[in-house]
């Protein structure tokens, strides 16, 4: 079965992805099952999208209950669960008002579009510079990739688009010197840069950063499509520093598993849009919103205390493991570097029967938000293992 699927999907699906040699069937939790019955522990989660794990009955039901009623109405009426899932992330977040979208990047998409409309709207033509940091990641349509300081990505589609600035993380003079050379509206920041290989911004650049904003009437955007909905052990990440920030971008965990994405707007933002200004098909899509109720009902403290627990113990299961240099991360999003090439030990796991992903130069680690201690405990011995039988083979 494996080699029908493999010889259709190079058939007939873009190579885009360099797909590990599995397929999967079922799962249920943090445990799923290839078309040959194998077992693997997920500390993936579809890339912090399942963070209740496959089959979840509270999120399925949730899901179910909406798709009997009613599977999509358009933005032209209004909808309960897309109206209660906006009131949710607005009184969480302190925020004033959410647009809603289908992915991250389509969520980073439309705060660059904020943002701009904002400045234009007070200052005129002319300021509408955003900061980025280099090895940041903010997606893949054309605004969304323009922002991402990561130059291998832009290669073959440009021109980018213009009004992008990119700076080194962490470093302070260099932001300081980017606002004053610079006509900004915004800084978008990722506080730890998944694809850009599980970097995490220091607390002194981030309040740094922050205060710039408020110095300058510079906008603060908050680019949480992977870093937020409980990942770091709080709701959203800013929430670690005190922040506030203008403008949170989120998605993955936000659908556990379907398509949606929001973006969330402060005060100054609340009103930027107006009639026909911005629009989307899909974005808050009944049967995606009631999944997203049911997941925001269930991001209590005792379950960040949870992610926080288990973030610290796989960090010090790691260090000082034979194979591994370093660990680092933030809750249950971990980076691991390693002797080995980490593309190495990903593909290792999977013999191993656990499912890992890489940033660069490091394993990464996403598991969903409630696996099992006992699970949790297996796969880091797994993951263990894996990483010294593969620094062996140097």
């Amino acid at each position: 079965m494996y080699l029908s699927i493999i010889e259709n999907d190079r058939k007939y699906i873009a190579e885009t992805y360099n797909r590990f040699q599995v397929a999967f069937e079922k799962g249920k939790g943090s445990l799923l099952y290839d078309v040959d019955g194998k077992r693997y522990i997920d500390l993936a989660s579809g890339v912090a999208v399942n963070i209740f794990g496959v089959g979840d009955d509270e999120w399925k039901k949730a899901v179910i209950d909406q798709l009997n009623n009613i599977q999509h109405t358009s933005n032209l009426y209004y909808s309960k669960p897309q109206t209660e899932l906006a009131r949710i992330l607005c009184e969480r977040t302190g925020m004033k008002k959410v647009f809603f979208v289908n992915t991250g990047a389509e969520a980073n998409e439309t705060a660059i579009k904020a943002v701009r409309k904002y400045s234009y709207n007070k200052y005129g033509e002319g300021r509408n510079a955003i900061i980025t940091l280099e090895n940041s990641f903010h997606g893949r349509t054309m605004g969304a990739l323009s922002a991402t300081g990561q130059p291998n990505y832009h290669v073959g589609f440009g021109p980018m688009l213009g009004g992008f600035v990119y700076t080194p993380a962490n470093d302070i003079e260099k932001l300081k010197e980017a606002v004053k050379n610079n006509k900004c509206c915004a800084m978008m920041l990722e506080f730890i840069q998944g694809e850009g290989g599980l970097n995490m911004l220091t607390e002194e650049y981030i309040k740094a950063a922050a205060q710039l904003c408020k110095e300058n009437d510079i906008l603060f955007i908050a680019d949480e499509v992977q870093t937020g909905n409980g990942r770091t052990g709080k709701l959203y990440a800013y929430m670690h520093y005190g922040l506030e920030p203008d403008v949170i971008t989120t998605a993955k965990g936000l659908g556990a598993g379907l398509p949606i994405g929001a973006t969330i707007l402060g005060e100054k933002l609340k009103d930027v849009f107006t009639l026909g200004s911005h629009g989307s098909t899909f974005g808050g899509n009944p049967v995606c919103a009631a999944g997203a109720i049911s997941v925001m009902n269930r991001l209590t403290d005792e379950l960040f205390a949870e992610v926080t627990e288990k973030g610290e113990f796989i960090k010090n299961e790691l260090k000082g493991a034979k194979g591994v240099k370093s660990v680092c991360g933030m809750g249950l999003m971990v980076g691991i570097e390693t002797d080995a090439p980490p593309a190495d030990v990903a593909k290792k796991a999977v013999e191993n029967g656990v499912l890992v992903l890489t940033a660069k130069t490091k394993v990464r680690l996403l598991p969903p938000l409630n696996i099992p201690f006992d699970v949790l405990k297996e796969a880091v011995e797994l993951l263990k293992q894996t990483i010294a039988e593969c620094s062996q083979n140097l």
